[in-house]
């Protein structure tokens, strides 16, 4: 049974994100573009917050990894309904290159599930990178109109960060959380640990 008493308040902000989602996407339904601007600006915010507590209290956990991971993945995606909403026509122009990183993303995902039944939670350098460009790309077009050089930006890094991904989930044979990178993963010990015991 879910025991709400058990979340630090690093888990709180994260589930602050996933809870806002449907309050988003009824901002989206009522067409209020700067209301949900604002918004998803602050929700963006609860992420660097949440990091920022965690690490701060040393309250980090792999519970607290998923729960942020969730909670970020769910605000990329109501962020990118509302550019669907406010800025139809640089989707349909770009769309192409949105659905590359997107198709890497899924796969990504799928074999994720495959291998470990949940989405990873690795965190790497990259990850953080290309969500920090993607909460700024999207907050910039809603606020101000599209930046392309930004667009390339992002699409590239996205790309990059998941095929990342991608070589973790062949990696690690056991689901873990806070991987700094390819080349930590090599060194880590919690992969090599696991390798072991299943032999």
């Amino acid at each position: 049974m879910l025991n709400f008493k058990n979340f630090n308040i690093a888990d709180w902000f994260s589930f602050y994100r996933i809870f806002a989602v449907p309050f988003l996407l009824l901002i989206i339904w009522f067409g209020n573009r700067e209301f949900f601007s604002w918004m998803l600006l602050f929700s963006y915010s609860t992420d660097m917050i949440d990091g920022f507590l965690a690490r701060r209290l040393k309250i980090t956990s792999s519970r607290g990894s998923q729960l942020d991971s969730i909670g970020d993945q769910l605000t990329l995606l109501v962020g990118f309904i509302g550019l669907l909403k406010f800025e139809n026509e640089f989707i349909l122009d770009n769309y192409q290159w949105i659905l590359i990183p997107f198709a890497l993303y899924c796969f990504q995902m799928l074999i994720a599930f495959k291998k470990y039944g949940k989405a990873t939670a690795f965190h790497t350098y990259l990850a953080k990178l290309s969500a920090m460009i993607q909460a700024l790309f999207i907050l910039w077009l809603l606020f101000f109109g599209p930046v392309y050089w930004l667009f390339y930006a992002m699409i590239f890094i996205g790309i990059i960060e998941t095929i990342e991904e991608i070589l973790l989930i062949f990696l690690y044979p056991k689901w873990v959380a806070g991987v700094k990178g390819y080349f930590w993963a090599r060194r880590d010990q919690r992969r090599t640990d696991a390798y072991q015991k299943e032999t």
